[in-house]
C-alpha cells in the first residue's frame, strides 16, 4: 500500500467537533480515522488493533462499517470544502456532516493484521446532501462496499 493520508479533513475540524469515536482526533479511545483526497477520490487508511477482532485472523464487521461511515462524512466534508474553494490546510473551518444513511455489503472476510484502505467516490445530490460510495480493501482484496448519504450537520448539534 503506497498511499498515505497527509492532509486529512479531520485535522481541520474545530475542537468542539473533534470528538467522534470514529474520526475525532481528540477522542483518546477513538479510531482516529483520517480522510484525504486521492486524486478525485478520497482515501482513509486504518490498521485494526487486536481489540477489533471478530475471531482470530479476522476484523469485526462493525469496525468496517464504522470506517465506511466516517470515511463517508469526511469525504462529504472534503467535497463541500473544495466546492467552496478550499482545501485542507487553508486555515478555514471545513463543513461538518452527519450520516443520514449507511449501507454496507460485506464481500469477503476482512483479514486482521493488515491495514485497511477505504477508497471513496463522492457525488453531490443536493447542496447539503452528498452520496459517497466506498470500497474497503485489505491489501488488494476487496472486503466491503458501502454507501453513505451524508448531510450537513444541523445547527441543533451546536452547543448554545
Amino acid at each position: 500500500m503506497n498511499e498515505k493520508v497527509v492532509k486529512a479533513i479531520q485535522d481541520e475540524y474545530p475542537d468542539d467537533f473533534a470528538w467522534c469515536y470514529g474520526c475525532g482526533r481528540l477522542n483518546e479511545k477513538g479510531h482516529h480515522f483520517r480522510t484525504a483526497w486521492l486524486g478525485e477520490k478520497t482515501i482513509t487508511i486504518f490498521t485494526p488493533e487486536s481489540e477489533h477482532m471478530a475471531l482470530p485472523g479476522f476484523v469485526y464487521g462493525g469496525i468496517t462499517a464504522s470506517l465506511i461511515d466516517c470515511h463517508g462524512t469526511g469525504s462529504a466534508a472534503l467535497a463541500l470544502h473544495r466546492k467552496n474553494g478550499h482545501e485542507p490546510g487553508d486555515q478555514i473551518d471545513p463543513p461538518r456532516f452527519v450520516t443520514a444513511s449507511l449501507h454496507v455489503d460485506f464481500i469477503k472476510p476482512t483479514p486482521h493484521g493488515v491495514s485497511l484502505k477505504a477508497i471513496g467516490t463522492v457525488q453531490e445530490i443536493h447542496p447539503k446532501k452528498w452520496k459517497i460510495e466506498t470500497e474497503v480493501y485489505a491489501e488488494e482484496t476487496l472486503c466491503a462496499r458501502g454507501e453513505v448519504i451524508a448531510v450537513a450537520m444541523p445547527s441543533t448539534f451546536l452547543k448554545k
